[in-house]
């Protein structure tokens, strides 16, 4: 009898902790923002451009998977926040079909700008279906346009000083990194985004030395403590979050996203970045 207590006391308690881990997972932490604050160091950045705040917003996946309201919610938040420069790192929707056009219409009534200037690049699910749709990755640039945003397509764009190099998808249909970073000039103050971190692997830098924004991984979504998330979309399992030093001059950062592919998240709370700017 007394065994037969332990082991029913045992159950019980399992079966609590399992429900109750899984509604965090499925409703708490995917809907807890963290707004993270970090240094950013640009070599030859203007005087007038130190203290300067920038914010990087990523993985956004508006559509039918969660309630985008929360994405609303927190581009509200980030809104007080007041940001310089606002740069969005790919993937807006989760696309199935033209009712994502909708749906990111709403979202971006509320669009963070920065009172300086907002640009962007494409993600892989800014291009369809098996990310091979080029009137999608079209339409999404368009609306993105309207809304105030800057979409960079392997070309660079110059903001009171402060220059943007943007790479378009890999995985999408009009990768060429080589058209922008030709054009790479050292002396100018330069942030690169991109949305797949696996870039930083490839051939394609001409020597390039600064900050890399990036996102696509999601920090996994979910992981255990100390250890790399069992599932990341990248082919170097070192690019999950977080930033990382490249070794060559070249710094990483991967913003864990702010939406999720699925309503599930445990230990990688959803994040949107605030970087402080200074001369390296």
């Amino acid at each position: 009898m007394k065994r037969r207590k332990f082991l029913k006391k045992n159950f019980l308690g399992l079966a609590g902790v399992s429900l109750f881990t899984g509604l965090y997972t499925w409703q708490v932490e995917p809907f807890w923002l963290e707004f993270v604050n970090k240094k950013m160091p640009i070599k030859n950045l203007p005087n007038d451009l130190v203290g300067k705040s920038l914010m990087q917003i990523s993985d956004v996946h508006v559509g039918n998977r969660f309630d985008y309201q929360y994405i609303i919610d927190s581009f509200k938040k980030a809104q007080k926040l007041n940001p310089d420069f606002v740069v969005y790192t790919g993937d807006y929707v989760s696309y199935e079909n033209e009712e994502q056009f909708g749906q990111l219409d709403k979202v971006l009534q509320y669009t963070v700008k920065g009172k300086i200037g907002t640009v962007g690049v494409l993600g892989n699910h800014d291009y369809g279906e098996n990310w091979k749709e080029q009137n999608v990755a079209d339409k999404i640039s368009d609306q993105l346009s309207k809304a105030g945003v800057t979409v960079l397509k392997n070309h660079q764009e110059e903001i009171s000083g402060l220059n943007f190099i943007g790479l378009d998808d890999y995985w999408g249909l009009n990768f060429n990194p080589e058209k922008v970073m030709s054009q790479y000039k050292s002396d100018k103050a330069n942030v690169l985004l991109c949305h797949n971190p696996d870039v930083c692997d490839l051939d394609v830098w001409n020597n390039y030395e600064g900050w890399i924004l990036a996102g696509h991984t999601h920090g996994g979504q979910c992981k255990a403590p100390f250890l790399t998330p069992p599932m990341l979309p990248v082919k170097n399992k070192k690019y999950s979050s977080g930033e990382i030093d490249l070794g060559d001059g070249r710094t990483l950062y991967i913003n864990r996203a702010l939406g999720h592919l699925w309503q599930v998240r445990f230990n990688v709370r959803p994040e949107i970045t605030l970087f402080k700017l200074e001369q390296a």
